[in-house]
C-alpha cells in the first residue's frame, strides 16, 4: 500500500484529534434524487436494509422534543405530482404547512436539467409539466410568506435516464453523452459501460463536467430567492468500479505519477477519486457563499449498513460510505464545506438490526459536528417515509428530534409504505402521518419556524493557472507564520477554505504566495496565481580530464 499523500496524512491526524469525542447520551440509501419504484424491489444479498418491513402497531414516543436543530423538512421530488402544475404546488405547500413543516427541499436540478426557467441548465422535458410554468419560483412565492424556507435540491452527478431521456438538444446527454468520444462526461466502468440500471452519472473527475454542474447550482442562487442549496448524489455510483473514462485515468496518472489502469481497490486511486468528490463540494460551497454568504449549503449523505462507533473516524473509514461511493462527509462538516448535513438514514425499524443502525448513525454523526474554527455544523436526520409504516415514521422522527437533531422526510409523493405499495393515495398517506407527527408530544406537534443562520463561513476561493497539470497541488493557508489549513487543487486548479479564522492570511501553492484578509463573514476571491513547474536541469556530461603536459626541460 503506498504511503498517504502528505496532505492526507496531516489532515487525517488533525481531524482525528479534533473529532474523537465522548459519545453523547443516548440502509438502504434510497437517494433523495431517485424515485422509489413500485413495487418494492428485492433486497441486495449483502444489504438487509432493503428488506421489507411489516407494518408496526407500536405507538410513537411522546417525549417532549428537545431543543436543537430547528429544521423540520420534507423532500419534494420531481418524479410525480407535487411540482408539475400551479395547482399541485399550491396543494403541496398547503399540505406541508398543515403538517408543521418549516423547510421544503424542492428538487430543482434533476438530471442535469432544471425544474426552473432561469438557470444555466436546460429545462426539464416532461409532458406533465404545465407549459410556461416555473416550479421553483412558484414554491418560493407560496412557501416563504407562510414562514417555510425553500432549499433548492440538486442531483449533482445524475445526468440521464435511458428510459426517459431529456429531449432538449442542449442537454448534455446529447452534447457530452456516451457516444461523444473525448467529449463524453459520463462515468464509466473499466469495460466502458456507463449505466447503473437505467441511470447515467457525470464523472466528477472530468474538470469540464465539474465546472458545468457548479455553474448550474450557482445559477440557482443568483436567479432565485432560495434559502440554500442541497447537494444530492454528490458521490460515485454504487459498486466502487467507476471512474474509468480515459480522460480521468490520464489525469490521475499525470497528477500522481502512476501509470496504466489503476486497480479498482488501489488505495491511491480511491483516495484520488474521493478527493474529487470533496473538491466539488468545496467548489460549489465557496461559489455559492461568494454570491450570498447567508445561504445554507447542505448535503444529503450516505449511511449504508452498520454505523461507525461514535467519534471514531477509523471505523467510519471502513464503511461503504467512505470506500464504495467515496463520500467523506465528516471532513465536509469539519472543514465548513457544508452547513447542514442531512443523513439519508433510510432504515426500517422492523428489520433485523436496522433500528439500532438508525440510532447509531445519528449518534456517530452528532460527534462529527465540531468544525475546525470552533463552530458546529448542523445535523438533520433524513428518514424514508416510503419504506415505513406511519407508526415507525413518527417513532424515527421523534428519536431524531428528541436527540436535538433536525428531521427531513422522503418524500411528499410517497409519504408511507402503503402509498409506496399502491395501497393508498398520496393524500390518504399524508393525512395518516400528519395525524401522528402532530399529535401531542410528537416531533411536529409544536409548529416552529426555522430561523437560524448557517454557521459562519470565513474563507477564500482561488485558482492556479499556467501549468499543463493543475490538479492535486497542495495549498497551505498560513496565519502568523503558522499553517492553519491545507487543501488540494481540483482539476481546473481551484482551491479554497471555508472555516478559516478572520484576519491576514497567506496562501502558498506551487512556489507562489498571496496575502489577503479573511473577513468576519464571507468568501474572498483571490486573483489567479500563475504557476510554472521547474523542469529538471539535465546532468552535464562528465568533464574530460585535461592532458598532462610535462614542463619543458631547460
Amino acid at each position: 500500500m503506498p504511503p498517504l499523500h502528505p496532505l492526507r496524512r496531516a489532515a487525517a491526524l488533525a481531524l482525528s484529534l479534533a473529532l474523537v469525542l465522548p459519545s453523547p447520551g443516548g440502509t438502504a440509501e434510497g437517494s433523495a434524487a431517485v424515485p422509489p419504484p413500485v413495487p418494492v424491489p428485492a433486497p441486495a444479498p449483502t444489504d438487509t436494509s432493503k428488506q421489507p418491513v411489516p407494518v408496526s402497531a407500536e405507538p410513537a414516543p411522546t417525549a417532549t422534543p428537545a431543543a436543537g436543530v430547528g429544521v423540520r423538512g420534507l423532500w419534494v421530488d420531481a418524479f410525480g405530482p407535487g411540482l408539475k402544475t400551479s395547482a399541485q404546488v399550491r396543494r403541496m405547500v398547503d399540505d406541508a404547512a398543515k403538517m408543521g413543516i418549516n423547510t421544503l427541499f424542492v428538487q430543482a436540478i434533476r438530471r442535469s436539467d432544471c425544474l426552473c426557467r432561469r438557470s444555466s441548465l436546460p429545462m426539464v422535458t416532461d409532458a406533465d409539466l404545465q407549459p410556461g410554468f416555473d416550479p421553483l419560483e412558484a414554491v418560493i412565492k407560496l412557501a416563504k410568506p407562510r414562514g417555510i424556507r425553500v432549499i433548492a435540491w440538486a442531483s449533482v452527478t445524475g445526468v440521464a435516464n435511458a428510459a426517459v431521456p431529456n429531449s432538449n438538444p442542449a442537454h448534455i446527454s446529447r452534447t457530452h453523452g456516451p457516444n461523444m468520444g473525448a467529449q463524453s462526461w459520463y462515468s464509466r466502468r473499466p469495460d466502458g459501460t456507463y449505466l447503473e440500471g437505467s441511470d447515467a452519472w457525470l464523472d466528477v473527475g472530468i474538470p469540464a463536467a465539474a465546472d458545468y454542474i457548479t455553474a448550474g447550482v450557482v445559477s440557482l442562487v443568483k436567479n432565485y430567492a432560495v434559502d440554500g442549496v442541497q447537494l444530492d448524489r454528490i458521490r460515485y455510483p454504487d459498486g466502487g468500479v467507476w471512474g474509468y473514462d480515459p480522460k480521468v485515468i490520464a489525469r490521475f496518472n499525470a497528477e500522481t505519477g502512476a501509470s496504466g489502469l489503476p486497480a479498482a481497490a488501489d488505495p491511491a486511486w480511491l483516495d484520488w477519486k474521493r478527493d474529487q468528490v470533496t473538491a466539488l463540494v468545496r467548489r460549489i460551497a465557496l461559489e455559492v457563499k461568494g454570491v450570498r454568504s447567508n445561504l445554507w449549503v447542505t448535503a444529503a449523505t450516505i449511511t449504508y449498513l452498520q454505523p461507525p462507533r461514535a467519534g471514531d473516524l477509523v471505523s467510519f473509514r471502513r464503511t461503504r460510505t467512505y470506500n464504495d461511493v467515496l463520500q467523506d462527509w465528516p471532513t465536509w462538516m469539519h472543514d465548513g464545506l457544508i452547513d447542514l448535513n442531512v443523513l439519508m438514514n433510510y432504515k426500517r425499524d422492523g428489520v433485523a438490526d436496522q433500528a439500532a443502525w438508525f440510532d447509531g448513525w445519528n449518534t456517530f454523526a452528532a460527534t462529527m459536528r465540531p468544525r475546525a474554527d470552533g463552530g458546529q455544523a448542523e445535523l438533520a436526520v433524513g428518514t424514508a417515509l416510503y419504506l415505513n409504516s406511519p407508526a415507525v415514521i413518527a417513532s424515527q422522527a421523534a428519536r431524531a428530534v428528541n436527540s436535538g437533531l433536525g428531521w427531513v422526510g422522503y418524500s411528499y409523493r410517497t409519504p408511507n409504505v402503503e402509498v409506496y405499495g399502491g395501497k393508498a393515495t398520496t393524500a390518504q398517506g399524508l393525512d395518516v402521518i400528519r395525524a401522528l407527527l402532530t399529535a401531542p408530544g410528537a416531533a411536529l406537534n409544536v409548529p416552529a419556524r426555522w430561523t437560524a443562520n448557517p454557521p459562519t463561513t470565513r474563507g477564500l476561493l482561488g485558482r492556479v493557472t499556467g501549468a499543463p497539470v493543475l490538479g492535486n497541488r497542495v495549498v497551505e493557508a498560513l496565519q502568523g507564520g503558522e499553517v492553519v489549513a491545507r487543501s488540494l487543487t481540483d482539476g481546473s486548479g481551484y482551491y479554497g477554505f471555508a472555516a478559516l479564522p478572520a484576519g491576514s492570511t497567506e496562501i502558498r501553492v506551487s512556489g507562489q504566495r498571496w496575502t489577503d484578509t479573511i473577513p468576519a463573514r464571507g468568501v474572498v476571491r483571490l486573483p489567479d496565481l500563475l504557476v510554472r513547474d521547474l523542469q529538471p536541469v539535465p546532468a552535464l556530461p562528465p568533464a574530460k580530464a585535461a592532458p598532462v603536459v610535462a614542463p619543458a626541460q631547460p
